[in-house]
């Protein structure tokens, strides 16, 4: 006690002498010290009279504030951060007005070290209070990651918005959409961030008159565009299913660019029925503005058409692409303002509808399928078939034995008047390719009708017969020449006319010219796989089972595809997994897992990320955490993102309290044990406290 007082006594009396010079200062034994001291009080007196600040206060708040806004408007961000450090160390946050100033200005940086550091900052506000940060400063810090390249910060950010209870800007939404998916894991971030965003106010919605609330959302079919292609893209068949449902959901009215992006995931996922019942919406109009956009719609059609080795189907379809030319001809009258996109068979209760506005296309958004062509191309303002859809029909129809949908096919056009296909150039690409009796056929079908065909073919196909040895169809084939030669006007025939004089005319007057449609059936037949269609039936039944939630039907039929062995591919077991999802069977999930993860091993698989995200959402659900850690542990091991922040939301929406207190368990069983061990896994794992 008297030591300190000695201290205090000292103290004072250094404060009464501090305007005396240093050598008038008393030396009683302690000189050297009091010399010390009294020069550093002269040196902070004389600096905290030109700053206002004692040298034992902390800078007040309305320094710190000034430094702030001072070092923000000249640009030193640098010196803007080292105030604000000190703020909140001293003082905690600032008001939101300064707090988002600067959210803003590290927002506008070049640097994506200070847009990290604008992250960094939004994380740890949002901890203490997300209600100081404002959704517009948010909104453009969730933008500039985006177009740097940086889509989990982006997608925080917009997480941290909705879970404020705000509906983020969606035109500044469908930029950073733009730029987040030009990456893979950027495409299935903007994908569950558009979910969660139209989920998070569909479940607060009681009244179909609260869906006003969802304005800005429906009128904005750029959104759900952007996210949707970019699911084709990288092939995110969940997805994209999903956000075409929550589309139906809110009521958005489609535009013709959601029309070319919806066949292309019917063609994808393999529904054929949902693109012919869009076809039929199509044709009911009487006619087709932005005809170029309907050329992707019509290629996808005629895609599955041949997927499914329908040949009558692609044949129909073919012929009404060239009826198209004729105005009047392919579309009923009437004028409808809407059409439909049926999701999910028409037969179900559970199926969704989107209307989409066949006069209404964004100009702004840009459709990247230019090389998606092949089967369906614009000449001249009409839409025709491409000589590859020509070859994919004839094989189909030659290898199916089905000549009589063929022939019916060029007799139609004939008839009709549709030009566009020469008879004689499908029967000599038949002969080229050794498909002797299938040219017969056809020759046969259009004499029948009187189309003339003209003595070059029967030459092609009498050289051919002679070539393999066919003399029985050789000598026919002579006789039915003989019989119709007075009819063809490319012979002029006299009493002298025999079948000697043919044959001299196949061995010299008619050499055999290639054309470019041979070459375009040997390409197609090198890939020509007569089982596919079996997997798409087999994967379109378990799909119809499953949106009926007829499950016990979906397995017989996935047992069958077994039992023919017919090797299930993803989208059977994407099927499997929503149907089950849809109906909280979590428990058959774990069994199907086993099988997924069997057919992964033996390389019968191909990894898919989508697939493998269900999973852990679905066991997280269920409360199966050995299966999440394992399913998650298999993504790391194929270096596919995890989203920690959804995984995190779906426990602490579920099982926040679970196992919370885990000292207080006793008496655990070796179940019980193993159980805590694997939540407590996945709360180090996520990051929960």
């Amino acid at each position: 006690m008297r030591s300190l007082f000695q201290a205090c006594h000292r103290y004072r009396c250094l404060a009464l002498v501090s305007g005396a010079a240093e050598a008038s200062l008393p030396d009683n034994g302690c000189g050297p010290w009091m010399r010390q001291c009294a020069l550093a009080f002269r040196y902070l007196s004389s600096s905290t009279s030109s700053s206002k600040i004692l040298p034992w206060e902390a800078p007040s708040r309305e320094t710190l504030l000034r430094k702030i806004d001072g070092a923000m408007k000249d640009g030193n961000i640098d010196e803007a951060l080292q105030a604000f450090g000190s703020y909140k160390k001293l003082h905690g946050l600032p008001e939101p007005r300064v707090l988002n100033s600067m959210i803003m200005s590290l927002s506008y940086a070049s640097s994506r070290r200070w847009l990290q550091r604008a992250f960094d900052m939004v994380l740890s506000v949002n901890q203490i209070n997300i209600n100081l940060l404002n959704g517009g400063s948010l909104m453009r810090l969730a933008l500039a990651l985006a177009r740097d390249q940086m889509p989990v910060p982006a997608s925080t950010v917009l997480r941290i918005i909705l879970e404020s209870g705000k509906l983020p800007d969606v035109d500044m939404l469908s930029m950073a959409f733009l730029h987040m998916v030009k990456s893979q894991m950027g495409s299935y971030l903007a994908a569950d961030v558009l979910a969660e965003t139209c989920e998070c106010f569909l479940g607060h919605i009681t009244d179909r008159r609260q869906l006003k609330r969802l304005d800005p959302i429906k009128n904005n079919v750029t959104l759900f565009n952007v996210v949707l292609e970019s699911c084709v893209n990288f092939n995110c068949m969940i997805k994209a299913q999903k956000i075409m449902e929550l589309m139906s959901l809110i009521g958005v009215v489609a535009d013709v660019n959601t029309v070319v992006i919806t066949s292309r995931v019917f063609e994808m996922v393999g529904q054929r029925d949902e693109l012919m019942h869009m076809k039929r919406s199509i044709d009911s109009l009487t006619n087709l503005p932005f005809l170029q956009y309907y050329q992707h719609f019509y290629d996808s059609l005629l895609s599955m058409h041949f997927k499914y080795n329908d040949m009558d189907a692609a044949a129909k379809l073919l012929i009404d692409l060239h009826r198209l030319r004729k105005p009047g001809v392919f579309f009923s009258s009437g004028l409808q303002k809407q059409a439909m996109i049926q999701i999910g068979s028409a037969n179900l209760k559970t199926g969704y509808r989107i209307m989409f506005d066949p006069r209404k296309v964004d100009k702004g958004f840009v459709l990247d399928t230019e090389s998606k062509f092949s089967l369906v191309i614009l000449i001249d303002g009409n839409l025709l078939h491409s000589e590859k859809a020509l070859a994919k029909l004839i094989i189909g129809c030659v290898k199916a034995r089905n000549m009589h949908t063929l022939s019916s096919f060029l007799i139609t056009l004939h008839n009709e008047d549709l030009n566009g296909i020469s008879p004689l150039d499908v029967i000599n690409a038949c002969i080229q390719m050794g498909w002797l009796h299938a040219a017969h056929d056809i020759l046969d079908d259009l004499e029948s009708t009187g189309i003339p065909v003209g003595i070059s073919s029967y030459i092609s196909l009498l050289r051919a017969y002679e070539k393999e040895n066919k003399s029985e169809e050789f000598n026919g084939l002579l006789q039915q020449i003989q019989k119709i030669a007075s009819t063809m006007d490319d012979i002029h025939t006299n009493s002298s006319f025999t079948i000697k004089n043919i044959a001299k005319i196949v061995k010299d007057d008619m050499p055999l010219i290639y054309s470019s449609l041979f070459a375009t059936l040997v390409k197609e037949f090198e890939h020509y796989n007569p089982g596919d269609h079996l997997t798409l039936e087999f994967n379109n039944s378990i799909l119809f089972f499953c949106k009926a939630k007829m499950m016990e039907d979906a397995l017989c039929t996935y047992k069958r595809m077994r039992e023919q062995n017919i090797r299930p591919t993803c989208h059977t077991f994407c099927h499997i997994l929503c149907g089950y999802s849809s109906m909280d069977m979590h428990r058959e999930i774990t069994i199907l897992w086993g099988e997924i993860k069997r057919r992964l091993e033996y390389g019968e698989l191909d990894v898919d990320m989508d697939l493998l995200d269900c999973l852990v959402l679905n066991f997280l659900k269920g409360g199966y955490f050995s299966r999440v850690m394992e399913v998650i542990g298999y993504m790391s091991n194929h270096k596919f993102y995890c989203d920690k922040w959804k995984y995190r939301h779906v426990f602490l929406k579920l099982h926040k309290n679970l196992y919370r207190n885990l000292n207080s368990l006793h008496d655990k069983t070796e179940a019980q044990s193993k159980r805590i061990e694997h939540v407590q896994a996945f709360r180090s794992w996520a990051g929960i406290k």
